[in-house]
């Protein structure tokens, strides 16, 4: 048994080997084994995370990879910290997204089409000078970024804060407040089945589903419809019904928001739940219980896992606890919890204009290395048509041993090789404009 990385190990510049797997690997480890200066790239992930690179530095030891990443190992002449740059370049310009296919909602990308992908080759000593100045510019911008998270960790403890204070635990609701189920404050109903024969019909109308439900917050950016002959009336929402993520991943399910008549006439989808709050209940007041629910991970005691996705179903969700304060309470602590979370709400909102600053700073700064403006170039460095001709001799010892070997395996007989052919005539072998980067098909493995 061998330990392995996997897709959720690898980030961006950075390997976490926690919760690191392990199988066999008898036959097969030496293949499949990492070297340090291996660069690993997710093969398959959301299309904008697709081919997010790091590189192995040696720790864990003796560590293998599985199909859920690709590995790179550059030839001699080509720094692994220059592999490292170049990939996340092409993550943070969308080349990579431009590779991708998609499957079962999953973007992957294949060695085959990596192979593909340009890669600039300067010499040797400029790769170490931009590597060098890069290293410390982008150790800052990482910085940034450790920094923000770390904020918003905070603010998400913040959150859960005023959210159990205007809600806390049922041991410490007030005499005078009634404790109920969520089935006994509302109704609670799962929403239509989709099915193919109901694209079309005669009572087409729009609908919401869990793509649509954020918490606290609808987006109608890409609302479908489909045919509700007969059942609209059954589906259709009403300004002040709750809904609730149905399916989600765990730490999701149950995410709530309040619809408030926009867009009209909208019914919607069994991947939600809807709660329509009895008359001793504000739609206010039940939308803050829910997201207390959320952030408390209330809700995640009630999932139900199937394949892979994580399940609310409407009887679970009624016998969930509900408390029911007087009605003017209720207003009061809906009106003051708003006030403390829209406080919090552009806390966020400065954050994630820090992320968006800090990755474009980011790009500008991989653009300007990659054209050639960030270090001064050196006239007496090898050139990159030298450096491009000695990986393709590597590259043909490499392949002529490798022939060898199979055929030695196919016949029985260890194969030894004496002689390497000399370097083919190529077609890349042609002397560049000033100013033009010289560019390599690489190696993969996956």
């Amino acid at each position: 048994m061998r330990p392995y990385l996997r897709v959720s190990n690898v980030f961006e510049n950075r390997i976490d080997a926690t919760g690191m797997k392990e199988m066999d690997f008898s036959g097969v480890f030496d293949r499949y084994r990492l070297e340090p200066g291996d660069v690993l790239l997710n093969e398959g992930q959301s299309p904008h995370l697709v081919g997010r690179p790091a590189m192995y530095r040696g720790e864990p030891a003796d560590v293998a990879y599985t199909n859920s990443l690709i590995r790179f190992r550059a030839n001699t002449g080509l720094l692994p910290e220059w592999a490292l740059l170049v990939f996340r370049n092409h993550l943070h310009s969308g080349r990579f997204m431009r590779e991708v296919r998609i499957t079962t909602n999953i973007a992957h990308l294949s060695a085959t089409r990596l192979k593909a992908v340009e890669f600039p080759v300067p010499p040797t000593a400029e790769q170490h000078r931009i590597a060098a100045a890069l290293d410390i510019r982008m150790a800052r911008l990482d910085a940034v970024d450790r920094t923000v998270a770390s904020a918003r960790r905070d603010l998400a403890a913040l959150r859960k804060a005023v959210l159990l204070d205007a809600v806390p635990e049922p041991e410490q609701w007030p005499a005078h407040w009634t404790a109920t189920t969520t089935g006994k404050a509302g109704t609670v109903e799962l929403g239509r089945a989709r099915h193919p024969n109901w694209h079309t019909g005669p009572k087409v109308r729009p609908y919401l589903r869990v793509a649509n439900v954020f918490e606290d917050r609808i987006d109608i950016g890409d609302v479908k419809d489909m045919d509700f002959s007969g059942v609209f009336g059954k589906y259709r929402l009403e300004p002040g019904d709750i809904l609730l993520n149905e399916g989600q991943s765990p730490h999701l399910v149950g995410r709530p928001a309040m619809y408030r008549g926009i867009p009209e006439g909208v019914a919607f989808t069994n991947s939600l739940l809807r709660f329509r709050a009895s008359d001793d209940v504000l739609p206010g007041w039940a939308l803050l219980v829910f997201r207390r629910h959320l952030h408390a991970g209330r809700f995640m005691r009630e999932v139900r896992i199937t394949t892979n996705l994580a399940h609310l179903s409407g009887a679970r969700l009624k016998a969930v606890e509900f408390p029911v304060p007087p009605l003017d309470e209720q207003r009061h602590l809906v009106r003051t919890t708003k006030q403390r979370l829209a406080s919090l709400d552009c806390i966020e909102l400065g954050l994630d204009r820090a992320t968006r600053h800090n990755s474009a700073l980011r790009r500008a700064l991989l653009s300007e290395a990659f054209s050639g403006r960030l270090v001064p170039q050196d006239p007496a460095d090898e050139s990159a048509e030298e450096l491009l001709k000695q990986i393709r001799m590597e590259r043909e010892a490499a392949e002529t041993e490798r022939k060898a070997a199979r055929t030695a395996a196919r016949t029985g007989r260890k194969a030894k090789v004496d002689t390497i052919p000399p370097l083919s005539a190529s077609a890349d072998d042609t002397i560049l404009a000033d100013g033009e980067q010289a560019t390599l098909p690489l190696e993969f493995s996956s």
